[in-house]
């Protein structure tokens, strides 16, 4: 895997590349849907290709672990046959998916004991184990084993998640350096910063993180539950540390007005399941504010979702007819707001990526931020 870096905007830190993997290269920055199970809900890997136009998806080590399974994925050959998908996924660790179970893990030095959300069947993740896993299911791009503490953790508890993130990802490391792929193609090994809301134990992490020399690094632990400015603040200290000359991935990050501003602070890679979520409650993102489409004032607006979309679903489907299904609880809505969605992040990062190009990435994003935040 090797990071291109193009351009870095003239007035921001925000920054143009290419990332090149085993199934294709990645223009940066990058939106990246979620398909957590192997699958984008309530969309076709034909849809993402032709219509949201994604360069890659993800996918989740915890999930797909527990369904369908090791031994499926393998015998399909891994993720990338079992789905259909013939370019770059990344997978996450299960980390954040592991830790979110409160009730039913217990974590110690050695890893994470956890029961099963389906059937309450008990299993262990460690850093060993996961990333066995991440080679069963065939990632281009494997997510470092960590724990992901709450936005609220005092200092001591945030210090000690964080030591124990940088000893599991040695174990990672080694673990990786003793085995194979299993498919014939390179999987590259993203680590994950930490440190809370914290200056000095993010800046810690993110020393260290660099100092393993991996192909692209990753920033967790934002976006649960910290204020937006203090999520802004940490992504400006660590990447004041973070070489320049690998892809930098936020995770689980967020609104187009987040994105907007984590490009302009460096960041190449972003995730979140927002636009599905949203998209299936009726709420959808454009170029000219966000739309309920459950509200009446749509009842008898016949023009097109957005006039000139980035999807083939915003000019062949009107206002009217896509309330009309969410209020008859057709499923049909959830899928056309979802590919909406989907294709307008992907193509919020595309134009970002256009005007870093252009240099003129700041002026743009400014007049952005005030046309994707406002309610219509």
């Amino acid at each position: 895997m090797k990071f291109d870096l193009l351009h870095t905007d003239n007035g921001s830190k925000a920054r143009a590349g290419i990332l090149h993997t085993a199934h294709g290269d990645i223009e940066t920055p990058i939106f990246m849907p979620v398909g957590t199970v192997g699958s984008v809900k309530a969309v076709q890997i034909p849809e993402l290709k032709s219509d949201i136009k994604a360069q890659i998806i993800l996918g989740n080590t915890y999930h797909l672990y527990l369904r369908p399974g090791l031994e499926v994925l393998e015998g399909a050959g891994g993720l990338h046959k079992f789905n259909s998908w013939d370019r770059p996924i990344l997978t996450d660790s299960g980390g954040f998916q592991v830790f979110s179970l409160k009730e039913i893990r217990k974590m110690s030095e050695e890893g994470v004991e956890f029961r099963s959300h389906i059937d309450g069947s008990k299993h262990f993740f460690s850093p060993e184990r996961v990333m066995d896993i991440e080679r069963s299911i065939g990632a281009d791009i494997m997510m470092a084993f960590d724990e992901c503490p709450p936005g609220t953790s005092d200092f001591n508890y945030a210090k000690k998640s964080m030591e124990l993130t940088h000893r599991w990802l040695d174990r990672c490391i080694e673990r990786l350096s003793q085995t194979e792929p299993l498919y014939g193609y390179e999987q590259a090994l993203f680590p994950i910063v930490q440190g809370c809301v914290y200056p000095e134990l993010r800046r810690r992490s993110a020393e260290y993180i660099a100092s393993k020399e991996c192909a692209g690094n990753a920033i967790g632990g934002l976006a649960v539950g910290e204020p937006a400015e203090k999520m802004y603040e940490m992504i400006e200290v660590v990447n004041e540390i973070l070489p320049t000359d690998k892809p930098r991935y936020l995770m689980g990050v967020g609104t187009p007005a987040n994105i907007l501003e984590a490009i302009e602070r460096g960041v190449d890679m972003f995730d979140c399941v927002m636009p599905t979520r949203n998209g299936r409650n009726a709420m959808l993102f454009t170029k000219h504010g966000i739309m309920n489409m459950r509200n009446e004032k749509w009842k008898y607006d016949y023009s097109p979702i957005e006039e000139d979309g980035a999807s083939y679903v915003d000019t062949q489907y009107s206002k009217a007819y896509l309330r009309h299904l969410f209020v008859s609880q057709e499923l049909l809505a959830m899928q056309i707001a979802s590919l909406h969605n989907l294709a307008f992040y992907v193509w919020l990062t595309n134009e970002a990526r256009k005007h870093i190009l252009s240099d003129n990435y700041a002026e743009w994003k400014k007049n952005m931020l005030t046309e994707v935040t406002r309610r219509l």
